[in-house]
């Protein structure tokens, strides 16, 4: 279908396509396969809407303030492509405006009837037919791609194109090894928007992991919604275990691959023979973030959480048993309906108790749909923000004495890039993530060269300072 996308003439330029992808770094995955999809079939990117024939937004529908930025930034988009077109050519009345993601998934008919501007609304499983989708826009044509997300078994997501435009910087790439979720926790909508848990194959990763480290990616780091249930569908274990340990052995052995990084464990499908495979395989980065959300037994039986408080203690221990050295991060909720100030002191005092090297805390947000939506006894705003911040504060002061501990230590660091110097005006550092650090989420380690060091080279640095999220070191050597 990808194949005949309406392009033009010989004698004509190619339409020109404005992509912004939000959210999360599994839908900026679906937004560079989309980029890969057009270009291949002779389409050119421009940099600003501006410039473009066709924009696209693709959107994210997790939570409401996401589903806030989405319709934000789609005004935007609509706005410009309302005023007066000055593209290079005018062969379309005015540009194209597609909406692709989990909200055109979520709420499909609330955007043509709120947004009239928009040409086209594409699915979650559809993304892979923008083409067409652009063709049929460019013809006139309002446009509703949708098929039912709920499928059982591994279908677009084991055979997911692996050509793609990777967009983030350095020398890393997401790699989504599954779609959906069977994680019905009671706040989330995910499994309503992207359907039940399908694994890719594992060949399939492997081919565009091999791609992208033709291109000069050293780290990929794996996404999904839950990544430690990886393979369990796909019938390769007769245990029935997921066998996401045989997906990092078989990535270990591509040479130029430096780092494997793994998001999104969740605790209770954390097996031990996965953390073997952590401790004793050397390129996959001693670093884990596995989503706990709470530790209260009330609170995380309410949420529909499989593990328990003494699951993820004892799962704490397990890791740093077998890898002294483990980075662990996880995400914690605060407000979730009936969370009493007792459930909340239990979360708070368990903070000192776990020393999380990385910490994300989110406040419950209240979505349509889900079961948590009905229940009793909603927590005001105030008391989430309150208690959100207790708990950052608290984590402020585990993560500058973690780092203090740093100091005099060497890390490998991989170059991100050249930045002004957060100490103070007018200098410029080199900046660069140790195993311990992903993307974004994550502190940096900011380092002084004389010479140039470009995005993606490996340095041993020598840790010489030491701040609440950041570090600063001088080179040994690459």
């Amino acid at each position: 279908m990808t194949g005949s996308v309406g392009l033009p003439s010989e004698k004509e330029s190619p339409f020109k396509i404005h992509l912004v992808s939000l959210g999360c770094d599994k839908n900026l995955v679906d937004s560079e396969i989309m980029l890969g999809l057009l270009t291949e079939s002779g389409y050119e990117l421009a940099f600003e809407p501006e410039q473009a024939d066709v924009i696209i937004v693709n959107t994210c529908g997790f939570i409401r303030k996401a589903v806030r930025e989405s319709v934000r930034v789609l005004l935007e988009m609509s706005a410009c492509c309302d005023r007066s077109r000055d593209c290079d050519h005018d062969r379309v009345g005015r540009r194209v405006l597609i909406v692709t993601g989990c909200m055109a998934q979520r709420y499909q008919e609330e955007i043509f009837q709120e947004i009239p501007e928009v040409d086209a609304i594409v699915g979650v499983e559809d993304f892979h037919h923008i083409g067409e989708v652009i063709r049929r826009t460019l013809s006139g044509e309002k446009v509703a791609l949708f098929n039912a997300p709920l499928a059982s078994t591994a279908s677009t997501a084991s055979s997911a194109p692996q050509k793609r435009i990777v967009s983030t910087p350095g020398g890393f790439a997401y790699l989504k090894i599954a779609e959906g979720c069977d994680n019905r926790c009671t706040y989330c909508a995910i499994p309503s928007i992207k359907g039940s848990y399908r694994s890719r194959t594992m060949d399939s990763l492997i081919a565009e992991t091999r791609t992208l480290t033709a291109s000069g990616v050293r780290e990929v780091i794996l996404v999904a919604q839950d990544t430690a249930l990886y393979g369990q569908d796909l019938g390769q274990d007769p245990s029935g275990r997921p066998n996401l340990a045989e997906l990092l052995r078989r990535l270990a052995q591509i040479e130029e691959l430096i780092w494997i990084r793994i998001l999104y464990a969740y605790p209770e499908n954390i097996t031990g023979e996965l953390i073997a495979e952590m401790a004793s395989n050397p390129k996959v980065c001693h670093y884990i973030d596995m989503p706990a959300q709470h530790i209260n037994g009330g609170v995380l039986k309410r949420m529909g959480r499989k593990a328990g408080a003494d699951l993820i203690r004892a799962l704490l221990a397990k890791l740093r048993d077998a890898m002294p050295d483990i980075a662990l991060r996880t995400t914690l909720m605060t407000g979730f309906p009936g969370e009493t100030e007792e459930e909340f002191q239990d979360l708070l005092a368990f903070l000192p108790e776990a020393r999380f090297d990385r910490l994300g805390v989110f406040t419950y947000s209240r979505e349509e749909g889900t079961p948590a939506y009905q229940m009793k006894n909603q927590i005001p705003r105030r008391i989430k923000e309150s208690r959100k911040n207790k708990l950052l504060g608290a984590q402020k002061t585990i993560s500058g004495e973690i780092h203090q501990a740093l100091v005099g230590k060497t890390l490998d660091v991989m170059t991100e890039g050249r930045v002004p110097d957060p100490k103070g005006p007018g200098g410029y550092v080199y900046c660069g993530r140790s195993y311990r650090d992903c993307h974004e989420i994550d502190g940096l380690v900011f380092f002084h060269s004389e010479e140039e060091k470009l995005s993606g080279e490996f340095l041993r640095i020598q840790i010489t300072e030491a701040y609440d999220y950041d570090l600063y070191g001088h080179i040994l050597e690459s």
